[in-house]
């Protein structure tokens, strides 16, 4: 194969998971949308790239179990956190922070306000939030939104240096500014449940939660590599970090995620069933957790393939044959 192409890893072939989706996806999707759209905080190529890529069905395979207001408030966030990705993403690192602080200054201080679009947005998510959100769930989304701004600030820095890092380093980085530990948080908002952090310090449970989010995050790259290629974006991927680090051809990488989900993926089903009790009034609940894991691994799985985001009108052909051409790069 040249190298203006390569194949995919058929990482749905080794996932046993069954995906679903969210009834009220419609109805959420379109009033999410008419939200976002409404602040005109995205340039137009940047608002239709948002459209494209469906964030909303992304949501509704991620929580299909969700409750309408729930449901809604999660295509919110997940829209916020396309506004924070795509303007940071343009930014140096004092930028990047400066517009991360936005966010996260909002989610920890009531009165907090600069008056920005984003700042407004923001709140109205919060407020959504705190409806339905437990104590300890809430107080462990605001420390992982303090995660993640950092996270993004560094990952600007990094491409501002135009700096690649190791594969463990790139792991750390990447658990935190891909933004799945803050959709990993939703679980419980979502379920009515707020789950003690001796949950969460337990090892088995840690396991699946770490094989669950480094699943997500490896299949992203994989499937955005080229997306990000044609935008001069490839330090924040995988991919690139591989090829690196290994000094292998992109289609070897390829293959490297596809060999690391599958290991991800048998020590996912090995190690739920050596989860421990965690007594009589958690064990459902910690069983439900784990589901909702289990629902946004197939989920993006599936919206990858279903939405445009990623690999555009050639999604379906890309779904059955694997094959993706590499785009030229893109004039800014």
């Amino acid at each position: 194969m040249c190298t203006k192409q390569f194949s995919l890893p058929d990482l749905l072939a080794v996932c046993p998971l069954i995906g679903s989706t969210n009834p009220h996806y419609a109805q959420a999707a379109a009033e999410s949308s008419a939200w976002v759209q409404s602040y005109n905080i995205l340039a137009p190529r940047k608002l239709a790239f948002l459209l494209q890529g469906s964030s909303e069905l992304l949501v509704s395979h991620a929580y299909p179990y969700a409750p309408y207001e729930q449901f809604r408030t999660c295509c919110d966030f997940v829209n916020l956190l396309f506004v924070v990705d795509e303007v940071s993403d343009d930014q140096n690192g004092k930028d990047a922070r400066r517009t991360g602080e936005v966010f996260l200054n909002v989610m920890r201080y009531p009165d907090w306000d600069d008056g920005s679009a984003l700042a407004k947005m923001t709140r109205e998510f919060k407020q959504r939030l705190l409806a339905f959100a437990g104590p300890n769930s809430y107080r462990r989304f605001l420390m992982h939104c303090d995660d993640y701004v950092n996270a993004v600030a560094r990952e600007a820095e990094y491409r501002e240096r135009g700096e690649v890092l190791s594969v463990a380093a790139f792991q750390t980085l990447r658990r935190e500014n891909s933004a799945i530990r803050l959709c990993f948080g939703l679980f419980e908002f979502c379920l009515g449940i707020d789950l003690p952090d001796a949950v969460f310090q337990d090892e088995h449970f840690m396991t699946l939660y770490w094989a669950a989010a480094d699943m997500v995050c490896w299949s992203n790259d994989v499937y955005s590599y080229n997306m990000e290629q044609a935008k001069g974006h490839t330090g924040n991927n995988i991919i690139t970090v591989l090829m690196q680090e290994k000094a292998i051809g992109l289609q070897a990488a390829s293959d490297f995620v596809g060999v690391h989900f599958a290991d991800l993926m048998s020590r996912f089903v090995e190690v739920k069933k050596q989860l421990p009790s965690f007594g009589a009034g958690l064990d459902d609940a910690v069983a439900k957790y784990v589901e909702a894991m289990q629902h946004w691994v197939i989920g993006n799985l599936e919206w990858s393939f279903e939405s445009q985001r990623y690999f555009g009108a050639e999604n379906e052909r890309v779904k059955e044959t694997l094959v993706v051409t590499l785009n030229p790069a893109e004039e800014n």
